[in-house]
């Protein structure tokens, strides 16, 4: 068998190519590089498609994160609350603004953040909560917006890594994830469930008034050409990004299908297997599975050694948590302070997930982890 990528965009790619040739081609003959007709178009598709009212695209997630943050009047010193076991741009952008990241552990069966130790990490500087829905599986958002509506909070949904996810309340009702916090954001990134062939992100929202003020500093802080009302940035998607996700998103929901599928068969093959858990389901969301991780209670770089050699490729999301990043030392953060998210990053890893995989490498990866764990 060839080597098993992580994730195979090439042949994803063939199957759309001639629409995607058309879309493109398209925008090159009008030369509308820059917030162009394929823009507008998108805007309006992913508008309808997640059932909001605001969506102003950006340059990248990590812009997106930003902008929410810019938007939301903080001050230096504000506190905001999230979690250390995630991709480092939800912090990032937090210090680069000259707030302070305050983390709270995560759950240890859904690796999103623990809703039920978010109240005692509020303080009088905390603005505001960003749950990262990891993985592709959501944090416990009936839960967050109570606890943010009780203490006077934002809640900006990180979403990179769930787009397409349904959040089912109490009441039976649904929302499409990114759209349930005051301001949802998330990233185009080629590797995401919805990935354009460069950078790319955007920004939702139910409120108006936050949607304006987001468009606006996405555009140097400008409503009007050459007349600048806040202090902004320059973060665009360009049309031929716009052009390729608009091929992409009516493919969104097969796409999310299928990674749903080639996850039912890992967890079936190997939910039994000693030492090895599969990934949990929150019972209030659907998981779109951008990863597909297991938990490796001995041995995991062992595990990864031998799937290596057996030409699969994986990986290990995340090594070390935020909390003990050499960049986020000056915080007073120590080990200890999140058990959980430290255990995790010295036992995840992550098998290949991606909409081409086949029964046959399913089969593969499943029998060679067997292997793997037979021979200890």
């Amino acid at each position: 068998m060839n080597q098993i990528p992580l994730v195979d965009l090439q042949s994803q790619y063939k199957k759309i190519a001639g629409e995607l040739a058309a879309e493109m081609s398209e925008v090159l003959e009008t030369t509308s590089f820059i917030n162009g007709p394929a823009v507008s178009k998108f805007t309006e598709n992913l508008s309808a498609y997640l059932g909001v009212k605001e969506v102003i695209p950006c340059a990248n997630g990590t812009d997106a994160l930003q902008i929410a943050l810019m938007a939301l009047n903080l001050q230096p010193g504000d506190e905001v609350i999230t979690a250390p076991f995630t991709f480092v741009a939800t912090a990032e952008v937090i210090a680069l603004l000259q707030l302070k990241p305050v983390f709270v552990d995560v759950n240890p069966c859904t690796f999103v953040i623990n809703e039920y130790q978010i109240e005692q990490a509020i303080t009088p500087r905390t603005k505001a909560i960003i749950p990262v829905h990891l993985f592709g599986q959501s944090a416990n958002m009936e839960a967050i917006m109570k606890i943010a509506e009780n203490h006077k909070l934002m809640v900006i949904e990180d979403n990179a890594q769930a787009i397409g996810a349904d959040y089912t309340f109490s009441d039976g009702t649904t929302k499409k994830l990114g759209t349930i916090g005051h301001i949802g954001c998330t990233s185009f990134f080629p590797s995401k469930n919805l990935g354009c062939y460069g950078d790319g992100g955007a920004l939702f929202t139910q409120d108006a008034a936050i949607g304006k003020k987001i468009r606006t500093i996405a555009n140097h802080g400008s409503e009007l050409r050459y007349y600048h009302d806040l202090i902004g940035v320059n973060s665009r998607l360009d049309s031929l990004q716009a052009a390729i996700l608009n091929v992409k998103l009516k493919r969104l929901n097969e796409y999310n299908r299928h990674r749903q599928e080639a996850a039912s068969f890992y967890s079936s093959q190997l939910a039994d297997i000693p030492g090895i858990r599969v990934p949990r389901l929150a019972s209030y969301s659907t998981h779109v599975f951008h990863q597909y991780t297991l938990v490796v209670e001995k041995n995991r770089d062992g595990l990864q050694e031998y799937l290596q050699e057996k030409g699969i490729a994986s990986a290990i999301y995340y090594p070390v948590p935020l909390h003990l990043q050499e960049a986020y030392k000056a915080y007073g953060f120590r080990e200890g302070d999140f058990p959980v998210s430290e255990a995790l990053s010295k036992k995840v890893l992550s098998l290949p997930m991606h909409t081409e995989l086949t029964k046959e490498t399913l089969s593969y990866i499943v029998e060679t982890v067997k292997e793997w764990a037979m021979s200890l």
